[in-house]
C-alpha cells in the first residue's frame, strides 16, 4: 500500500514506532500485516505493519532540489541566449520543463553509477554534477570545453561523475547503457546504470535489442523513457498503440511502471524504490516518466506541429512551479526566499557562461589529436581472471 502524507502540523499517536518530521513530505511503502488497528490522519489510512521502508523529504531536501531545477533552467535559457548571438557552434535541445526528472534520478546515485544520456542532455550533466563553465564552452566549441569544443552540446561526457555521454542518435545511448551494466555484473558490484531516453526512442530496434538481452541476462540498469509528448514532430499518440511506454516491459518479463515525471516527489521516491531493487540483483527495469517539453524540438524550431494553446496549457504543471506551491503551502516557504535562490542560480551560470566566452577555440593543429589514447601503443592486453 502507497502512502502519502503532507505534514504541516505536528501528529501525536501514531501506530507503532512510526514517526513523522514536521514539515516534511513523508513518502513510503507500508505492509500491513494482520493487525487490524487503524487510525486516520489526514485522510490517509495508517496500518500497523511488518516492515515499514519510509523516506522523509525535508524542507531542504526539497530546496535543495529546487536549487538545481532553477540551476537546469537558467543553463538552457543561457544556452538559447548563445545561440541567439550566434556563440554556439551546433543545435540546442533544452530540457525545460523535464528539471523534476534528472534531479529527482541523480539525488539517488552515488560514486560507481552511471547514466547515459539524449541530444537533449544537459539536465542530466547538470544534476549528475558536470562543470557549467567546461559545459558552455563545449557549446561554444571551445578549447576548455569537456570534449575540447570537437563534440558540441550532444556530446558532452565525464567519466570522472559517471556520465557516460549525451548522444546525438535517437536511442543511440541504449546499448551503450547495456554494456556498461553488463560490465558492472561482470565486476560483482552493487552499481547501477540508468539510461535516459525519449518516447521517439522507444521505438528503435536498440531499444527492444537491449531491453532483450538485459532481461536474458539481468543487468543492473534501468530504462528511463522521458515521455515528453513530442519525438521532434510525433505526437506519441501517433507513433505507439497503447498508453503507455512501460506496457512494453510485460514482453521482456521485466517490471515497468510509468510516474509523473512532473512531481519531484513522486520521481524520488518511485525511482528510489526501483533502484533499491536493481541494487539486489532483480534485474533491469523499464520506468516511463511522463513530462512535457515546454521548448521547441530545438532553438529555432517554429512548433507548426503544436498549438500555443497547448503549450500554454502545460505549463500549468511545470514541475518549478509545482514545487514552488509545494514548499510554499505546505511548508511555509516565502516567495521571496524562492526567488532569491533563483536569482542565485541565475547569476552562477552567468558567471560560468561568461568565463567561457573568454576561453580560447581549438587550433587547425588540434584536429588530430585524441583519437587515440596516448598510449595505445604500449597497450598490452592480459586475460580477465576472476577474483
Amino acid at each position: 500500500m502507497f502512502v502519502l502524507c503532507k505534514h504541516s502540523k505536528k501528529l501525536k499517536d501514531l501506530p507503532g514506532n512510526l514517526k513523522i518530521k514536521q514539515n516534511s513530505l513523508s513518502i513510503g511503502i507500508i505492509v500491513a500485516s494482520d493487525y487490524q488497528h487503524q487510525k486516520v490522519f489526514d485522510k490517509t489510512i495508517i496500518r500497523k505493519r511488518v516492515e515499514i521502508k519510509m523516506t522523509l523529504l525535508s524542507k531542504e531536501q526539497l530546496i535543495n532540489f529546487y536549487r538545481k531545477m532553477n540551476r537546469i533552467r537558467a543553463f538552457e535559457n543561457e544556452a538559447i541566449e548563445l545561440a541567439k548571438m550566434n556563440l554556439t557552434r551546433a543545435a540546442i535541445h533544452t530540457y525545460n520543463g523535464q528539471e523534476a526528472i534528472a534531479v529527482g534520478v541523480c539525488a539517488h546515485l552515488k560514486e560507481g553509477d552511471y547514466i547515459t544520456s539524449t541530444h537533449r542532455g544537459h539536465g542530466h550533466c547538470i544534476a549528475k554534477g558536470a562543470d557549467l563553465e567546461r559545459m558552455f564552452a563545449e557549446l561554444m566549441g571551445r578549447k576548455t570545453g569537456y570534449c575540447k569544443g570537437k563534440g558540441g552540446s550532444m556530446h558532452i561526457a565525464d567519466l570522472s561523475i559517471g556520465m557516460l555521454g549525451a548522444n546525438g542518435i535517437v536511442g543511440g545511448g541504449i546499448p551503450i547503457a547495456t554494456g556498461a551494466a553488463f560490465a558492472l555484473k561482470y565486476k560483482q558490484t552493487d552499481n547501477v546504470v540508468v539510461c535516459f531516453f525519449g518516447d521517439g526512442a522507444s521505438n528503435q530496434g536498440s531499444f527492444h535489442e537491449a531491453l532483450n538481452l538485459a532481461s536474458v541476462k539481468k543487468l543492473p540498469v534501468i530504462f528511463l523513457c522521458e515521455n515528453n509528448n513530442w519525438a521532434i514532430s510525433m505526437n506519441i499518440g501517433k507513433s505507439v498503440n497503447i498508453e503507455n511506454i512501460s506496457e512494453r516491459a510485460a514482453a521482456y518479463g521485466i517490471k515497468g511502471l510509468t510516474v509523473d515525471g512532473n512531481d519531484i516527489a513522486q520521481v524520488y521516491r518511485e525511482f528510489g524504490n526501483c533502484l533499491e531493487e536493481v541494487r539486489q540483483g532483480t534485474g533491469p527495469v523499464l520506468l516511463e516518466m511522463k513530462t512535457y517539453r515546454l521548448s521547441g524540438h530545438y532553438f529555432g524550431d517554429n512548433e507548426n506541429y503544436r498549438s500555443k494553446e497547448e503549450v500554454i496549457s502545460r505549463r500549468q504543471e511545470c514541475p518549478i512551479t509545482r514545487l514552488e506551491n509545494l514548499l510554499i503551502q505546505e511548508y511555509g516557504v516565502l516567495p521571496d526566499e524562492l526567488k532569491a535562490i533563483a536569482s542565485e542560480e541565475k547569476a552562477m551560470v552567468l558567471e560560468a557562461s561568461n568565463k567561457a566566452k573568454l576561453a580560447p577555440e581549438p587550433q587547425a593543429e588540434d584536429l588530430w589529436n585524441d583519437l587515440f589514447a596516448q598510449d595505445f601503443e604500449n597497450i598490452t592486453w592480459q586475460p580477465f581472471v576472476k577474483s
